[in-house]
């Protein structure tokens, strides 16, 4: 009997039939069975590329909109840059699980990488609005399709065992890439022009598609022929609440990303002058660093989601924390800690979400659910800065930590709920306790055991049955 739900599946080898064979099927992986991550095929060039392909994207960040300032072009045009950028990763993300079981993961993750760095080359045409929205938008859409695409590999490419892990240290390439990328960005452009932050950035992106071309040739998991006659339960019913949940804590890093320098600053102006700068690279992190946390225990406990709540929870107290500081005018350090605590649970958060999901849904929905989480974890943090940040205006730094707060406890009740529905259910979906429960016999079986069970414990104890 087939077991496809969620992390049942998943150390479930990728051999098939005979009767499978004789068709033309996808090329697949079979799951290294060693205990060490580092020599599980193509785990670690996907982390090269990943790395590579990220500081990319890092290089032009904070750089584009200061080449759009500096050449005399408008703010409004400096932020439309990243706007059309964001707009474009959401909506290939969208497509990118249908690009993925149509192509496989090596065209897709190719091209995106291509996408993410080398049309940064056209921005040496010019600051008109025409080229930093056309170029930005194309970097856009690899930036999206990569995404979706480097999380689901990674649950294809590694065993379950070690899948928490395995996006923990994802998570320690994407912020360590981030980490140097950015300020490297920076520096050069100050120091040398900004088209040598240009060209670094296309190079960048070719030393990440080289690192893809080495990646074993797979396809998305498929769903098995024995699903025709199950009745499968609907993937937003299973992914919603740690999509939410993921959403929660991304408003908060919005509204955290876009004003917590500016109130270290406020609150302290010689000594948070020193400190806005770094605030982000603490709060970077402790993300990775949880992240990778977070994972490490989901493989020891074999609990995916285990350290939600908590992560929960604590995000809620450092938004707590931030605001308190603020409306009372507290030390500068009470925002540093309320920044190290809400990066640890932002770390936390991101990979529970994510492994939740992979949990949750049978092997042929992980690019789906890969897609879910980069699509509510884009549109939190613009949600944040962007509806979130209008309340500064009327209520402050303080009142708007506090806004964050409320939508975060929000979502502690809704996954509470979901946590303790989730233990007094079973799904369909290829569950195998579902399936028991259509076998004839199968209900009356169980229930003699346990009576059988009780009885047996009666009489060793010497009390009558």
């Amino acid at each position: 009997m087939s077991q496809q739900h969620g992390g049942e599946n998943n150390n479930q080898s990728a051999e098939q039939s005979p009767e499978q064979s004789a068709d033309v099927q996808p090329a697949r992986v079979v799951q290294s069975p060693s205990t060490s991550i580092w020599k599980v095929p193509g785990f670690t060039s996907t982390m090269v590329a990943i790395a590579a392909a990220f500081g990319a994207f890092s290089l032009l960040l904070p750089v584009l909109p200061l080449a759009v300032l500096d050449s005399g072009g408008s703010a409004t045009l400096a932020g439309g840059a990243t706007g059309s950028f964001m707009a474009a990763t959401v909506a290939i993300q969208i497509f990118t699980p249908q690009l993925v079981r149509k192509f496989g993961y090596n065209p897709v993750m190719m091209a995106s990488a291509f996408m993410l760095g080398v049309p940064a080359l056209g921005h040496l045409l010019g600051m008109e609005p025409w080229v930093v929205l056309l170029f930005s938008a194309l970097r856009g859409t690899g930036f999206g399709a990569l995404t979706v695409a480097q999380s689901a590999l990674i649950a294809e490419l590694v065993p379950i065992r070690l899948l928490g892990k395995a996006t923990g240290i994802l998570g320690v390439f994407v912020g360590g890439a981030q980490m140097v990328f950015m300020p490297l960005g920076l520096m050069m452009g100050d120091a040398w022009g900004y088209h040598t932050v240009f060209y670094l950035a296309a190079t960048t992106a070719l030393i990440a598609v080289a690192m893809i071309i080495r990646l074993p040739k797979l396809f998305p998991a498929t769903a098995d022929e024995e699903s025709s006659g199950v009745v499968q339960v609907s993937m937003w019913k299973l992914v919603l609440v740690p999509a939410l949940a993921m959403t929660s804590i991304s408003m908060s890093y919005g509204v955290v990303s876009a004003f917590l320098p500016a109130s270290v600053r406020e609150a302290d102006p010689e000594t948070g002058a020193v400190l806005a700068g770094f605030m982000l690279s603490l709060i970077g992190a402790m993300t990775f660093i949880f992240r990778l946390v977070s994972g490490t225990v989901a493989d020891r406990t074999g609990k995916p989601g285990m350290l939600m709540i908590p992560m929960q929870f604590l995000g809620l107290f450092s938004m707590l924390l931030m605001a308190t500081a603020t409306f009372a005018g507290w030390s500068i350090w009470w925002l540093v800690l309320s920044a190290l605590l809400f990066g640890a649970a932002f770390g936390g958060m991101q990979n529970e979400a994510l492994l939740s999901m992979f949990d949750r849904l049978p092997r042929h929905k992980f690019s789906e659910a890969s897609a879910v989480w980069n699509i509510f974890y884009d549109a939190g943090t613009g949600l944040g800065s962007l509806a979130l940040g209008a309340l500064v205006a009327g209520y402050g730094y303080g009142g708007t930590y506090l806004a964050a707060a409320g939508i975060v406890f929000m979502l502690i009740i809704l996954t509470c709920m979901d946590a303790y529905i989730g233990k007094h259910r079973t799904t369909d979906y290829h569950h195998i306790r579902g399936r028991l429960r259509q076998v004839p016999g199968a209900r009356t079986a169980g229930r003699a055991w346990r009576v059988s069970r009780r009885s047996a414990s009666r009489l060793r104890f010497g009390k009558k049955p």
